[in-house]
């Protein structure tokens, strides 16, 4: 058994540009924890979706307790691997990342769908969901507590990293058209969505 989360956020922003953002998250001031970000794969399917493999590295500290127990190499960082999603048709956004390291330790799945919400144009829709477990007897319980507390925790500052990069872009923008001439060319919208992915196992 392990732990799970579940939450719904809308984020006053048009998909488009909430996905744009979404690439460009990184380095942000919340978010320092995020030490790499490298495209492994990228390709445009034949339905034209675009789907990604991102490697991510992240510290991964242990709370104080654990660090009596547990040997120092799992205190420096873990490895993340992120896979994504653009779906056009379906103006979505998904994203599945799990750790490929420690995962004894502690597993963590995240699943992310950011979808444009065709009435309201303006509104993106973030629906998010974790599976923490843990694999060690005896520890379980507490290594999924503090996994489910850091989730929490991080996953704010992860809104607050996106709205950082949403901040950017709407700053860059207002410069470019305060620069345009009235003869330039308009600027075709980012295109993506992203397909559902299958849904991991869920804990319970």
């Amino acid at each position: 058994m392990g732990k799970y989360f579940f939450s719904e956020t809308d984020i006053e922003s048009a998909w488009d540009l909430v996905s744009t953002a979404f690439w460009q998250r990184y380095p942000n001031p919340y978010s320092t924890h995020v030490l790499t970000e490298d495209v492994v794969f990228r390709e445009v399917t034949s339905d034209n979706c675009l789907v990604s493999r991102r490697l991510l590295t992240k510290t991964n500290r242990l709370p104080r307790w654990a660090e009596r127990i547990f040997p120092g190499s799992l205190t420096r960082s873990v490895y993340i691997i992120e896979d994504s999603v653009v779906d056009l048709s379906n103006r979505s956004l998904t994203t599945l990342t799990w750790n490929i390291n420690h995962a004894k330790f502690m597993r963590v799945v995240e699943r992310c769908v950011f979808h444009g919400e065709r009435e309201s144009p303006v509104r993106t829709r973030l629906t998010r969901e974790a599976w923490i477990s843990s694999g060690v007897f005896g520890l379980s319980r507490p290594i999924q507590e503090f996994g489910l507390a850091r989730f929490r925790s991080n996953q704010v500052k992860s809104m607050k990293g996106l709205e950082h990069a949403l901040s950017n872009l709407q700053s860059a923008s207002s410069s470019c058209h305060g620069d345009a001439s009235k003869d330039a060319p308009e600027i075709p919208k980012h295109l993506s969505s992203a397909s559902k992915s299958q849904k991991p196992q869920q804990f319970i």
